[in-house]
């Protein structure tokens, strides 16, 4: 029986994994800040062990890797999924806000997969799920930019991990959902600017859009979408790029024609600089 490691489990895609990989017998290892929410939220189950974790701290990460492989005997899947949202302009937002949002979506995750390697290139095999965002692809979202950089890096490290554990028979793959009806958009998962600037109308129009008419009508199923990224893990082949969602594959598509419009715009000046 495989087991999976799955962080952010106490709500949102991850909540939705954590039930349904249990359904379908996998043994699972779920991380959380939450420990009581968690395990109110899943209930009893075999095979289920949930994990009191701070992402940003290696040693509590390397501890939870231990117990798992302790309980379980291995990790099989490992799913980066803990992350939140960040609204507001590169000017409003702090410092220390950009760097608290980049802690969790982007180093948080890098300690997880550190942590988890010598075991997976021991055993020769595994599949790391680094769940990011359409907005990891194109950042084409006002007032969202810390946000769609904390996860373009994790587009970033992760091709570079697929190539480099390519060798030990580990599969690394980037899943880019749309607007999927989570929670990711409520309060306690979507930030705000503690000093939010007037002059930015078009922010304060996208964050309203995303808080008022958004949340709640997304068009993308969780249920559907864990059922796609289980049956992708037992395929077994190596597939880098995941999107989700026909408004991701839009989102794809028109970054894609943007960035080879303005590729051929310049094509014979910008080739000119060779020796």
């Amino acid at each position: 029986m495989k087991t999976w490691f799955v962080t952010g489990a106490s709500k949102g895609l991850g909540l939705t994994m954590v039930k349904k990989l249990l359904t379908t017998g996998y043994n699972v290892a779920a991380t959380t800040r939450n420990l009581k929410e968690l395990r109110r939220a899943v209930g009893e189950a075999s095979g289920f062990l949930p994990l009191a974790v701070d992402l940003v701290d290696e040693n509590s990460v390397g501890k939870a890797i231990d117990e798992t492989i302790k309980k379980f005997g291995s990790i099989d899947v490992i799913a980066n999924n803990a992350g939140y949202g960040l609204a507001g302009s590169l000017e409003e937002l702090s410092d220390a806000e950009a760097r608290a949002n980049f802690d969790v979506n982007v180093f948080g995750s890098l300690n997880v997969i550190r942590k988890a390697m010598p075991y997976l290139r021991k055993q020769g095999s595994g599949h790391i799920f680094n769940i990011a965002s359409v907005g990891g692809f194109t950042g084409a979202f006002p007032g969202f930019g810390i946000y769609c950089a904390t996860k373009f890096a994790m587009h970033g490290f992760s091709e570079s991990l697929a190539a480099e554990v390519k060798q030990f028979g580990i599969n690394v793959t980037i899943v880019s959902p749309g607007y999927f009806r989570t929670n990711f958009l409520e309060k306690d998962s979507l930030q705000v600017p503690k000093h939010e600037i007037s002059d930015y109308k078009s922010v304060r129009e996208s964050q309203a859009l995303h808080q008022n008419n958004i949340n709640g009508k997304q068009q993308g199923d969780p249920e559907k979408a864990i059922d796609v990224i289980i049956k992708v893990a037992e395929a077994g082949k190596p597939l880098t790029h995941l999107f989700l969602g026909s408004d991701a594959y839009n989102f794809a598509a028109q970054k894609i024609d943007a960035v080879t419009k303005d590729m051929e715009e310049v094509r014979t000046l910008a080739t000119s600089t060779d020796f």
